[in-house]
């Protein structure tokens, strides 16, 4: 078994995530959360928009990952905090727009809560694949295209979407989940050949 009393960084992320697992150690949970709290704090800001916020955020993923780390099967630390904390930075704007009484045009909980396996590539932080993503949305039809970056880069919820487009919210989910799978389907036979 590795013990930890520094920094190591030739100990990957699943050695440490196991020596945590194991001991409890919150320096060793300290050391492995040191590598991605640039994300932390880049996620945090992006969605908040605020850098105090972005900073208050860094220390209360830190405490969240006390709590639900041990009760969690985590595969690829890195794509789980991203995906942690995301989902807490959209919580965190949805019980701010709660408090103001103004939810009208913020995606559900439903709709926003993904986990680590569900993500889509375009939900993902894999630069290289950006042209290939780029190159399959051109070939996507007309109202796909349209749908995929009003929801993914313009950030936009299914209402906002539907009003901007003239159409039901029930065709932009339809767009999105066809675009989607077209996507998928575009960047696999990609990468396949």
């Amino acid at each position: 078994m590795l013990e930890i009393s520094g920094k190591h960084p030739d100990i990957t992320d699943e050695e440490l995530l196991l020596l945590y697992k194991s001991k409890g150690s919150l320096d060793t949970l300290g050391e492995l959360y040191s590598r991605y709290m640039h994300l932390v704090y880049g996620v945090a800001l992006k969605y908040l928009g605020d850098r105090d916020e972005a900073k208050d955020t860094v220390m209360q993923i830190f405490e969240k990952l006390i709590t639900d780390l041990p009760g969690h099967e985590v595969r690829n630390f890195k794509s789980w905090l991203y995906v942690l904390t995301k989902n807490h930075c959209l919580m965190q704007l949805r019980s701010q727009k709660s408090a103001d009484g103004k939810m009208e045009g913020y995606k559900t909980e439903q709709e926003f809560m993904e986990s680590e396996q569900d993500l889509h590539p375009l939900d993902k932080e894999d630069h290289s694949m950006e042209e290939a993503l780029k190159d399959c949305i051109e070939q996507l039809r007309s109202e796909q295209k349209q749908c995929i970056d009003l929801f993914y880069y313009k950030k936009l919820c299914y209402q906002e979407i539907a009003e901007r487009l003239g159409m039901n919210e029930k065709k932009v989910k339809s767009f999105l989940q066809n675009g989607k799978r077209n996507l998928k389907i575009c960047l696999e036979r990609t990468y396949v050949s």
